[in-house]
């Protein structure tokens, strides 16, 4: 028998079975339960120490994780990501996805699964998350699947893969380093490869079929009808379409783009055609093509302003009011750009709408109507005058021009950031020439400072890479993980699991072992479950008699299986904002998934070490 655990381990947990059903609830709010959380466990330890402790260590370890490693890491990484959408960095990816998407839905999202699971093998799951999960927001936003039901299936084959070997995460190196501490023999970086990537295969269907059709489509409503805009688009002697007929480009363009004129022949210089399309399918499209809708000569002043200024360079959409001077004139006449350094790139008409007909030949001269809608770009100093003198309303939902001439540059700072996490430093030392692997949140802080620094980020936009719900989260759950350890509630499970196993045969021991540490994993951390839960299979294997390499794998393969809680791992909390997912959408979809991974799991540990 055992004895009955302390009052601050069963306190732990009662609190961590509470703090479960809240955030499974949804009521009250994640925010709210999270910061109520820390605030028990801070008032709690004040008042009822731990033993051979003082009350203020109660307060330091309640609010530790705002200083957490974990918690600097993933705030770092969002600013990163944020670095590579302002700068565009990531649209070639996204562009090259977004052919497969476009080929087939089902197709796409097999190809990016098992690319996830490729990278992690051999790059720290959680910078290859920080860089796919950008492309994938972006893919959902050219009209791809939506975000909300991607991000969790990605993540899980992140996982997945990141399982597959002993480099793929943190806590694979730390089950291995306390198993050779313990006496069992070094294992190599594909030891037990073939056993995940089998489970992984049983796995896939599930991650690529099922899991997105569980979860909800999160993507924001829109709270305004889609706009068309007209436009005329000038052939550049530089331009895609110089010297091309229309059917050779026809299928490289948006859908949301069309153009409503098209030439006899092929496409020459200095002709111009009336196109139409919504914001977004403007700007792929001229882009694309690399037409001029605007006089180059205010583009380049824009453009030029803005790098002096160091500011960014806007596009809004602004109302023709009854009082504008520009009522009746046409965009040549009006002498904008002229008077106030902006660019109209678009005018929508209100009679054509995205889902109504359109009405080519009343926009052909694009005469200013009362009514009609702007697409104007520019700078503050330029719109705000614009839009005063002029008599127009400035609509909300302005947007940033990506800082283009800064993708590269955004690119080549996190790659360094994830190469130095994952690779390596160069290092010269007492043996020669090594590579030196730098801590995920060093180098993740390095390349947020690096951003700032160079530009890629402007320090007054960072609150727009950052959520509030997954910073206090990230807090609360450190905080729980280690009142859950430290008050022996972990160590009293582990006895209990124990006393229990005893009677089972090997595969009910490895199925136990697993979701032992999977519940551990999931509702205090991937390290507790891998400080807990690797001496504990030691124990099990010289009291029952069976080999500890499989039970130490049944450990690490249960410290991966974080898919059913957004605190279990600091990737299912990087893509909660994203994703806008609620805490029960990652149970409903990792429970199923914890099971067939710990069945396949057990199994396959079964037969492979003949038990």
């Amino acid at each position: 028998m055992i004895d009955l655990p302390s009052f601050h381990a069963l306190a732990a947990m009662i609190m961590t079975v509470g703090v479960f059903v809240a955030f499974a609830r949804g009521k009250p709010s994640i925010e709210i339960v999270s910061l109520f959380t820390i605030a028990l466990i801070g008032v709690g330890l004040y008042f009822y120490p731990l033993p051979d402790t003082l009350p203020t260590d109660g307060l330091t370890l309640a609010f530790a994780g705002f200083g957490h490693p974990a918690l600097i890491t993933i705030c770092a990484l969002m600013i990163m990501g944020r670095g590579l959408v302002v700068t565009g960095a990531l649209e070639p990816a996204a562009r090259v996805l977004e052919r497969v998407w476009k080929l087939n839905a089902q197709l796409g999202m097999l190809v990016s699964l098992l690319l996830a699971m490729a990278l992690s093998m051999v790059v720290n799951d959680t910078p290859v998350l920080v860089l796919l999960m950008p492309i994938f927001v972006a893919l959902a936003q050219r009209g791809a699947m939506p975000a909300s039901k991607t991000l969790i299936p990605l993540n899980a084959a992140v996982l997945i893969g990141g399982m597959a070997t002993t480099i793929g995460t943190s806590t694979n190196l730390l089950v291995v380093g306390i198993a050779q501490d313990l006496g069992m023999r070094q294992l190599s970086v594909f030891h037990y490869t073939p056993i995940v990537l089998t489970a992984a295969l049983v796995a896939l269907p599930y991650l690529w079929l099922v899991m997105p059709r569980l979860l909800p489509d999160n993507t924001p409503e829109r709270t305004q009808t889609i706009r068309r805009f007209f436009s005329h688009l000038r052939v550049t002697p530089q331009s895609e379409l110089a010297g091309r007929h229309f059917d050779e480009i026809a299928g490289r363009l948006p859908d949301d783009f069309r153009f409503e004129e098209r030439p006899g022949g092929a496409f020459e210089p200095g002709q111009r055609f009336l196109i139409s399309g919504t914001h977004d399918g403007l700007e792929s499209a001229i882009r694309m093509l690399r037409g001029q809708v605007a006089p180059s000569w205010v583009i380049d002043q824009i453009v030029g302003r803005s790098r002096k200024r160091r500011e960014d360079i806007q596009v809004v959409e602004m109302v023709v009011t009854a009082d504008s001077r520009l009522v009746g004139r046409t965009l040549a006449s009006s002498g904008i750009a002229d008077r106030y350094g902006v660019a109209v790139l678009g005018v929508h008409k209100p009679k054509s709408l995205l889902r109504g007909d359109t009405n080519a030949a009343a926009a052909h001269d694009l005469r200013l109507a009362e009514g009609d809608v702007l697409l104007v770009m520019g700078l503050s100093d330029g719109l705000e005058p614009f839009a005063a003198t002029d008599s127009l309303l400035q609509l909300e939902g302005a947007r940033e021009v990506p800082r283009r001439s800064k993708a590269l540059l955004a690119a080549a700072i996190m790659f360094g950031a994830v190469a130095l996490a994952s690779v390596g430093l160069p290092w010269i030392g007492a043996a020669g020439l090594y590579l030196v692997k730098v801590p995920i949140a060093i180098s993740a802080l390095a390349g947020a400072i690096v951003m700032f620094v160079t530009g890629c980020v402007k320090f007054d936009r960072v609150g727009r890479a950052l959520s509030a719900k997954v910073i206090v989260l990230v807090a609360a759950s450190i905080a729980i993980g280690r009142i859950v350890l430290e008050s022996g509630a972990a160590g009293w499970l582990g006895e209990a699991l124990a006393l229990g196993l005893q009677y089972l045969p090997p595969a009910g021991v490895l199925m136990a072992v697993m979701l032992f540490v999977t519940v551990l994993t999931n509702f205090a951390s991937n390290a507790t479950a891998a400080t807990v839960g690797t001496p504990i299979a030691f124990a099990l294997a010289n009291e029952l008699g069976l080999p500890e390499e499989p039970l130490v794998l049944a450990v690490l393969f249960g410290c991966n299986l974080c898919y059913a809680t957004p605190i279990a791992y600091q990737t299912n909390m990087l893509i909660m904002a994203e994703g806008s997912y609620r805490f029960g959408d990652y149970m409903k979809t990792g429970v199923p998934l914890v099971l067939i991974m710990v069945t396949t799991l057990s199994f396959l540990l079964v037969m492979t070490y003949s038990l």
